[in-house]
């Protein structure tokens, strides 16, 4: 981390949605250990609101078009005025308005703006007219999404970059569970993660096929799921995201179909807990992880089934590969800090 010494005392303005357990927060901490001094605007009304608060957040934003419920844009307009910035960064600034940013870039200190989303900005659930208008404006983007380098820059963004996604040391990391927390809270087979059809399809045939699978996740309490699927309804976060997740033998990794995931955050969160990762095959994820050492990957409910069934049977692989995994995110630089290190660097030299 020694190229990155030149952080040391640069001003962020760090703009989005900082609540508890977010990855918005975590890479805003990784920022500050990084060596900068960061502000902060939180778009959403309260940096401690839970997951349905902000599903709330969501929904009043989109009846409203999008309507900028905590006055992030007077508050940066505030801000820039009473600070001179290195860096303004933006994540996912669905309510972040063109002439807010224009105000940013006309200041006369050389503020480099970057947006940055974990999401498929290119899905219509995940736009907003604010930021397809900001597209040009920003100086860089960060995307998790490999397809965007191309879809991006060809609707006018300027500077695409690429990040695999990554995960916080303080939040992702292994928890010793006792036998009475993993049966309080997890099981065989689990998975943490939002509702989607084919999820619920892969996870029904399991069941059908006598595994028992455990869900953490705001899935419809009102449809009517097979017995051996426990669904538990809501989201688990900080610590408790960190201990479910070591609480499974076997943790599934679906890909959001909605996002056209090639990989997910679990995809680097559950590795690095020293937990044991049964993921849908993609490119992506085989080169993360190697299949067979470092994770285990399926294509077909076929797969998914004859590869539990076998991971159930043998512990030794399965901790074989977990403590692969897990050492394959510490010594690749797949925390926060190291892969925004990087990419921030990069950015910086850029605009020398």
């Amino acid at each position: 981390m020694s190229s990155f010494n030149n952080f040391k005392n640069k001003k962020v303005l760090y703009i989005g949605p900082l609540q508890f357990g977010g990855t918005c927060l975590q890479r805003m901490n990784a920022l500050i250990e990084l060596g900068f001094y960061v502000f902060t605007i939180d778009t959403s009304l309260s940096s401690t609101r839970t997951i349905f608060a902000k599903a709330y957040d969501k929904l009043i934003s989109t009846i409203f078009n999008n309507k900028d419920i905590a006055s992030a844009n007077k508050k940066i307009c505030e801000s820039i005025i009473a600070e001179n910035y290195d860096i303004v960064w933006i994540d996912k600034g669905l309510t972040i308005k063109p002439e807010t940013i224009q105000k940013i870039k006309n200041s006369p200190y050389k503020t480099i703006v970057i947006s940055f989303s974990p999401d498929d900005m290119l899905n219509p659930n995940n736009q907003s007219k604010f930021y397809l208008q900001c597209l040009p404006l920003y100086d860089f983007h960060i995307t998790t999404k490999s397809f965007h380098l191309h879809e991006l820059s060809s609707m006018g963004a300027k500077n695409v970059l690429m990040m695999n996604n990554a995960f916080c040391p303080n939040s992702h990391r292994p928890i010793q569970i006792d036998l009475d927390e993993k049966a309080k809270i997890g099981g065989s087979v689990g998975f943490i993660g939002f509702w989607e059809k084919e999820r619920e399809e892969y996870i029904e045939y399991l069941a059908q096929n006598n595994i028992l699978v455990r869900v953490w996740g705001p899935w419809p309490k009102y449809r009517k799921y097979h017995k051996n699927i426990k669904v538990e309804g809501k989201l688990v976060l900080g610590d408790d995201y960190a201990k479910t997740i070591c609480s499974f033998d076997i943790n599934l990794c679906f890909l959001r179909k909605i996002n056209r995931d090639l990989q997910t955050t679990r995809s680097i969160e559950i590795p690095a807990c020293g937990a044991f990762m049964l993921a849908e095959r993609s490119n992506e994820h085989q080169n993360l992880f190697e299949e067979g050492i470092e994770a285990d990957y399926f294509d077909s409910k076929e797969e998914l089934l004859k590869k539990v069934k076998y991971y159930l049977k043998n512990k030794v692989d399965r901790d074989r590969i977990a403590n692969a995994g897990f050492n394959k995110c510490l010594s690749s630089g797949y925390s926060y800090k190291e892969r925004l290190g990087l990419i921030i660097d990069n950015i910086l030299n850029k605009n020398l």
